[in-house]
């Protein structure tokens, strides 16, 4: 049996959840652990999060009971000096590079990471896209001015653009990890991409600071700010995006989801050539891992 830790925001547990029907897909015996979001296990998580996979209508997925995954996760002295010994032996296996090709020939693991390259599950997206069925926001006025706003995307050039700010500009840590790289070069030359497709491309913004949003994208004849879908509302935005002819993405996994589930056959999907200031970027592997995705560096120099 093969065990993926579901954990992280929404983009990453989507991200798990592929991973997990791709080696379904492979015939393998795979389940879901969902304990993250226990509240014993957020205690100690700065951005205490929920399980939002729930939040899609009857979404395919079998989870783990609590023995099967104490089979991997046993914390006894033994246990913790054979692993250190004979570290080939551990059950727990971690991510650490972009993409691993030795994960489908594995079992008997507990698998924990993020699963962010588009190569692991990226032939099974227009299988999945189908299950992942959207909520819509509680509020029916607000629920039907999205069935209009998507009707209005897919019949127009329209094109999504995602800003991440809040922690990625205030956390000191977030910011060293994730800032400068969707710069404001980076959707210059994003937005330009965009108008070569159709030079009456209308964009629509994403935000979590829509204040900053409407003074940066003040003209609203070429703008449209859509910030109507707050709290646990926020995930229609993502089906929004995916309604879109171009996806412009921050370095945010909502956004690449919103892009993902795009099933458009003209669409154009366009990401920061880098995820994390800390990452090791090849141009050629990155063109491997994001087949067909526009890539654009933090000075608006395309990949």
């Amino acid at each position: 049996m093969l065990i993926i830790q579901v954990a992280g925001g929404l983009g990453n547990q989507m991200q798990q959840y592929a991973m997990y029907r791709k080696l379904k897909k492979t015939g393998k015996d795979v389940k879901l652990d969902l304990s993250w979001f226990e509240p014993q296990n957020q205690t100690n998580v700065s951005a205490k999060r929920e399980c939002e996979l729930k939040f899609f209508d009857n979404l395919p997925m079998e989870e783990c009971t609590k023995k099967e995954r104490d089979v991997f996760l046993n914390k006894s002295v033994f246990h913790k000096v054979l692993n250190k010994l004979f570290p080939d032996k551990n059950k727990i296996w971690s991510e650490k590079e972009m993409y691993h090709p030795e994960i489908y020939d594995m079992d008997n693991r507990y698998l924990q990471g993020f699963f962010l390259c588009n190569k692991y599950y990226e032939d099974i997206l227009p299988e999945i896209r189908k299950d992942f069925v959207f909520p819509q926001n509680s509020d029916s006025d607000i629920a039907r001015k999205n069935e209009y706003l998507m009707d209005e995307m897919r019949n127009s050039n329209s094109c999504s653009i995602h800003l991440r700010m809040g922690d990625y500009v205030t956390d000191p840590v977030n910011f060293k990890l994730f800032g400068n790289i969707a710069t404001d070069k980076y959707y210059e030359s994003a937005i330009q991409k965009a108008l070569e497709c159709s030079k009456d491309m209308h964009f629509y913004i994403f935000s979590n600071d829509s204040e900053y949003a409407k003074k940066k994208y003040s003209d609203e004849n070429r703008f449209t700010i859509v910030d109507w879908n707050t709290g646990r509302n926020s995930i229609v935005d993502m089906l929004l995006m995916s309604c879109c002819k171009v996806n412009i993405c921050a370095n945010s996994t909502f956004s690449f989801w919103g892009a993902r589930l795009n099933n458009r056959e003209d669409k154009v999907c366009i990401r920061p050539y880098k995820m994390r200031n800390n990452q090791e970027v090849i141009e050629e592997k990155m063109h491997d891992y994001w087949k067909n995705w526009v890539l654009i560096d933090e000075e608006g120099q395309v990949r």
